[in-house]
């Protein structure tokens, strides 16, 4: 049930999900281990590139998988990689229009920049004990392809037409990430939380300052457990049915208490 629900979360949030994402899911299983927690990492981003006319935020989803390293203690490395994950900007004004070289269309509609990348964490990861985690480090990212998007819709006939652009984009980013996050079912379940993005590298080779920037919210789906994480799940599901017992209990001597009182 755990693993459909899982495939349907997949669908939903990705129609272009790549073969490795799938046989991770297969194996997800087999690479948890009690130093090593696998899972699928997807949310939604907010991007923009600096020194642009345009002010505007692209809204993306992205899904990839991620690694959870036990280093020492509680201290973690968080790696994986973002397969789907796109960057960019939206709202491009005339003038940036104009820097990229795009064809415009004689018809109203909006222009935005779109990058595909394979982004890769390497993140220093703190979790505390009461199941918040805060982590920062170096992010990676190798551009696959970056188009402008135009889309129209006049009085609902709707459009889209994109213009590759990639020899204009330097191929590799790297720059900070930094984020905080809280892990659900006292710390045995997904984790939902925020990372932003800065990148310390150009987007365009033409023009300097132009950075990626971005934040993401994020969604943790761990496959399968490590021993020890089922142990802890046993230990807390016999708790809470004993609490539950004890409760009932209490519950029924009350009841009985009262009839006592009553017939005296």
């Amino acid at each position: 049930m755990k693993k459909l629900f899982i495939l349907i979360f997949l669908f939903l949030y990705s129609y272009n999900i790549h073969s490795q994402v799938l046989i991770a899911l297969l194996l997800g299983d087999k690479l948890n281990s009690g130093k090593i927690e696998f899972g699928l990492d997807g949310g939604l981003n907010f991007a923009r590139i600096g020194n642009m006319d345009s002010n505007s935020f692209s809204r993306e989803l992205n899904i990839g998988f991620y690694f959870d390293i036990k280093m020492k203690e509680q201290w973690y490395l968080n790696t994986g990689v973002l397969v789907k994950s796109t960057l960019g900007i939206d709202n491009l004004t005339e003038q940036d229009l104009n820097f990229l070289g795009a064809t415009t269309y004689d018809a109203e509609g909006e222009y935005k920049q779109r990058i595909n990348y394979f982004l890769v964490p390497a993140l220093a990861k703190y979790k505390f004990k009461n199941n918040i985690h805060a982590e920062l480090g170096p992010q990676f990212g190798l551009a696959t392809k970056a188009f402008i998007q135009f889309d129209s819709d006049v009085e609902g006939n709707e459009a889209r037409i994109r213009e590759t652009n990639t020899d204009m984009i330097n191929r590799f980013d790297v720059g900070i990430a930094a984020g905080v996050g809280y892990r659900l079912l006292k710390g045995l379940g997904w984790t939902i939380g925020a990372r932003y993005y800065y990148g310390f590298l150009d987007v365009y080779k033409d023009r300097s300052g132009t950075k990626n920037s971005s934040l993401f919210l994020k969604l943790n789906v761990p496959i399968g457990l490590s021993l020890e994480k089922k142990e802890e799940a046993k230990a807390m599901k016999a708790s809470i049915k004993e609490k539950r017992a004890n409760k009932k209990e209490a519950k029924k001597a009350r009841k009985q208490q009262e009839k006592i009182n009553e017939n005296i």
